[in-house]
């Protein structure tokens, strides 16, 4: 799926009310869109690499995906996929403490990374002639990284701080954990990458060497290089730099899937820091890759993505019941999530939210989308897709994860046409099969102790 389109490629963290903007055009195809030329090839340890030449700029990006995330953690040590992230950081055998970001920022680049429900990506622009320094840092960390007790503890608290200033003291911050906790209940999915804080504390230094052991090992990583590069000079260099660090053993996937016909559940949340109260529908949805999860994306967008959508101009332009309102859409590896947020006006009532959803959902289960609003939707959809490849880096996240999920980096020439391929009976289908009473989950967010 288009991976910046809500979660995609970030850290689960604080719901945004930014309206999406609009554009206007005429349907687009695969073929109308510039194609983007790879190569790719693997090495003998099975890190699998693409390789993209970009001549737009003297700059070069360079992308590691490694294929694990929170679902793949312990119930009861949550956190370790996002602690990694942090623990990276730190340096390597070779590469001193607190000096990895400084190697990268004298010579000119910059560098981050991310951590989701599946994944955790590391990313380095740099310059195109400091290449060689990308592909360094990378090897290091794949064979190297130090996993020691100083560096271990440090992160504890930074990771702590994270989930304090991010999490626990911001407003509706524990939304999408409260989410996640009641849909994707009894499976890997039910806890978010920031993880329960006090696991990491009970976590011991072994516990930490052998999750780096197993999961930070090239056949489970994609190496994404894309920028002003010579094809067969970069392919020699990873060769140098990353033939030589050994195979991990196989990894086993878990298998996911999300309880339906439960019924519908309510959860009361009552935090001191909300500061309106809120309403949440959420439903088990379609996993990443399914034709369903396409036509899901496209509907939400129709239903709750910017401000002419139906949800914002009905709840906060026309009836004022809320300050905003938004659509919550998920596309894991192995299920999805979707759901409506709107935070209520002062004026309005829980009760007065609820029944507005009500009705906006159930006109879209009886008479699907205007032909207008879904031509609109799709226009959206189309000019992300126009406009998303402007940066190498872009380019190399998006090669990386269409390798790692689906072992097919050519999805990004040709994901658009599913995209296209959703008509307008599909959204009313979908509504009616995913928007179910009897699977839905529905969180109201009060102020402090105040009632329902």
């Amino acid at each position: 799926m288009l991976h910046h389109i809500g979660k995609r490629c970030a850290a689960i963290a604080g719901v945004s009310l930014a309206a999406t903007a609009l554009a206007v055009n005429t349907g687009i195809a695969a073929g109308d869109l510039p194609k983007l030329a790879y190569e790719k090839f693997t090495l003998p340890n099975g890190l699998r690499v693409i390789l993209s030449v970009d001549k737009s700029a003297p700059v070069v990006s360079t992308f590691v995906h490694y294929h694990v995330g929170s679902k793949n953690e312990r119930p009861d040590r949550t956190g370790f996929a996002h602690f990694f992230e942090h623990l990276m950081f730190e340096g390597t055998a070779n590469i001193q403490r607190h000096t990895l970001d400084k190697l990268v920022q004298s010579a000119g680049g910059n560098l981050n990374a991310f951590t989701s429900n599946d994944e955790t990506g590391y990313q380095i622009n740099l310059p195109s002639n400091q290449l060689k320094l990308a592909l360094w840092i990378e090897s290091e960390r794949m064979m190297h990284a130090r996993v020691e007790e100083i560096g271990v503890e440090t992160q504890r608290g930074v990771v702590k701080e994270e989930r304090k200033n991010r999490y626990d003291n911001t407003p509706y911050g524990s939304l999408l954990a409260n989410i996640f906790a009641n849909v994707a209940k009894g499976t890997p999915y039910e806890w978010t990458p920031i993880g329960e804080a006090q696991y990491i504390d009970q976590a011991g230094i072994e516990e930490f060497r052998d999750f780096y052991k197993k999961y930070y090992v090239p056949n489970n990583a994609v190496l994404a290089i894309v920028g002003d590069i010579d094809l067969a000079k970069t392919k020699q260099w990873v060769m140098e730099y990353f033939s030589d660090i050994p195979r991990g053993a196989d990894i086993e996937r878990p298998k996911v899937t999300l309880q339906t016909g439960q019924g519908e559940r309510t959860v009361d949340v009552r935090e001191p820091h909300t500061p309106l109260p809120a309403l949440v529908y959420a439903y088990p949805g379609a996993q990443k890759g399914d034709p369903d999860a396409y036509a899901l994306e496209i509907l939400s967008t129709v239903l709750a993505s910017g401000q002419s959508s139906r949800l914002y101009k009905d709840m906060v332009d026309e009836k004022r019941l809320a300050v905003g309102a938004q659509s919550l859409v998920f596309d894991m590896e192995s299920a999805g999530v979707i759901g409506f947020f709107a935070v209520a006006h002062p004026t309005t009532t829980m009760d007065a939210l609820g029944e507005e959803f009500d009705r906006q959902i159930e006109l879209v289960k009886e008479n699907g989308v205007t032909e207008k609003e879904f031509q609109k939707a799709r226009n959206q959809i189309e000019t992300q897709f126009a406009g998303r490849f402007n940066e190498p880096l872009d380019k190399a996240m998006a090669l990386a994860s269409y390798e790692t999920y689906f072992n097919n980096p050519e999805l990004v020439n040709t994901e658009i046409d599913k995209y296209m391929a959703v008509t307008r009976e599909d959204l009313q289908r979908v509504a009616r099969k995913y928007f179910a009473k009897e699977n839905r989950v529905i969180i109201q967010y009060y102020p402090g102790a105040q009632g329902g």
